[in-house]
């Protein structure tokens, strides 16, 4: 009974141990991400002359993705820090003493890549292609002018088709407008002139048409049917400014973007691909695959995590750490470019994916083999001895440059020296 309560706490101990790093990482790896993009996005929306409201949303939509690419990061830095400090205490040490075993402890880890992985299920599955579909759509109306384009003070805008507009000055927030020059012409040659000291937009009943009431001006009108133009000063003058027809947005996935596509309709359309061309139906493929794959390698990383994190004995080398989060990036590339290469037809889709899997999987494996199962195994040591046995020819050209920099030079050179 004694020993069910103790590993209880053991259970609880290691939890909190790997629940702090795991959502640090996760935050700050998405928060970097995003400010990396927030950047971007202000620079293009101001270009684009929207509200700057609209970046918030843009981020938004960003952040499942980023927060997908962040869950196997988070969980691999998670365990590796809370195993490394158990080690670097000797507590690992006392609990494989008392009968708790590598396997053994297993147990938490796999309970939060378990949750992780359902987490993955609904972010990649669900979540990620409707927030990138919302965020390609907001892209569209920032540039169709949908989202209503900003007027820029002291500058010449053209707010519709043959209609230019320039004002002074803005105040609350764009209700105010003072010193307003507004020019419209149309088609059959006319056009209309006026200049007024203050004006305001307001809304109508078509939302086709907006009203733009103008204050103390002058109004001139001209047409090829009028000898000279007519000239009206006025207190109040309300001029009806049409907008510019704007397309509407596609619908999601219609152009063949599969990372639109939720998984549950990846599937359906692999099922019936029906008109879909023989290169959408293998994106399609590739893409189903890429996204099941993103949900099983959770289950992996903590034989990885672990089997990297023990360093040797009378050593703090954190080798194991940037090993780990190299080869769990590299992997991630070889992944994606597995993904393109099988859509491009190169290889087998299904090989493309689950074959670098595998490998993945195999190395996993086997680190952790050699950390529970062989007697003093140690992977990092393993580690070590592979990249001390692959510097020692780098080591070797240091020393002979530096030797060759203290032998004394020629006697030329040293006559030229003096």
């Amino acid at each position: 009974m004694r020993e069910a309560v103790t590993l209880t706490r053991f259970d609880r101990y290691l939890a909190r141990l790997i629940a702090l790093p795991l959502l640090s990482t996760l935050v700050i790896a998405a928060m970097l991400l995003l400010l990396d993009k927030m950047l971007r996005l202000f620079d293009f929306v101001v270009n684009e002359g929207g509200p700057i409201s609209v970046v918030w949303r843009l981020l938004g939509n960003s952040f499942p993705e980023y927060l997908g690419l962040g869950i196997p990061v988070g969980l691999l830095i998670g365990i590796l820090l809370a195993f490394r400090k158990l080690a670097m205490s000797s507590e690992l040490d006392a609990m494989r003493a008392v009968g708790i075993s590598y396997v053994r402890m297993l147990r938490v880890p796999y309970a939060y890549a378990a949750a992780l992985s359902a987490l993955t299920i609904i972010i990649v599955g669900f979540i990620q292609p409707v927030t990138r579909y919302a965020y390609e759509g907001l892209e569209f109306e920032l540039r169709s002018g949908a989202l209503g384009a900003s007027i820029k003070v002291g500058e010449f805008v053209t707010v519709a088709e043959g209609t230019t507009l320039r004002v002074e000055e803005s105040r609350d927030s764009g209700a105010d407008l003072r010193g307003i020059f507004l020019n419209t012409r149309g088609a059959d040659g006319r056009s209309a002139t006026a200049a007024a000291e203050s004006g305001t937009f307001l809304s109508t009943d078509d939302p086709n048409i907006i009203l733009l009431r103008l204050r103390e001006g002058t109004l001139v009108h001209d047409s090829p049917d009028q000898p000279e133009p007519r000239v009206l000063s006025f207190e109040n003058y309300d001029l009806a400014v049409p907008l510019p027809q704007i397309d509407v947005f596609r619908e999601r996935g219609s152009q063949g973007d599969d990372a639109e596509l939720t998984i549950a309709e990846l599937y359906r359309n692999i099922g019936s691909p029906g008109d879909l061309t023989a290169k959408i139906e293998r994106e399609i493929q590739a893409n189903f695959h890429r996204r099941l794959v993103q949900i099983v390698v959770p289950f992996l990383i903590p034989l990885l995590a672990i089997s990297l994190a023990v360093p040797p004995k009378r050593s703090g080398s954190a080798l194991g750490v940037f090993a780990a989060l190299i080869i769990l990036v590299v992997y991630n590339e070889i992944s994606e470019s597995a993904e393109r290469s099988g859509a491009a037809g190169e290889v087998p889709i299904v090989f493309s994916q689950w074959a670098a899997f595998a490998g993945f999987a195999a190395l996993c494996v086997w680190f952790f083999y050699v950390l529970a199962f062989r007697p003093a195994g140690q992977p990092i040591g393993m580690l070590e001895t592979t990249a001390a046995k692959a510097a020692r020819p780098l080591r070797a050209a240091l020393r002979l440059l530096r030797r060759r920099r203290r032998e004394p030079g020629s006697a030329a050179e040293a006559e030229a020296e003096a």
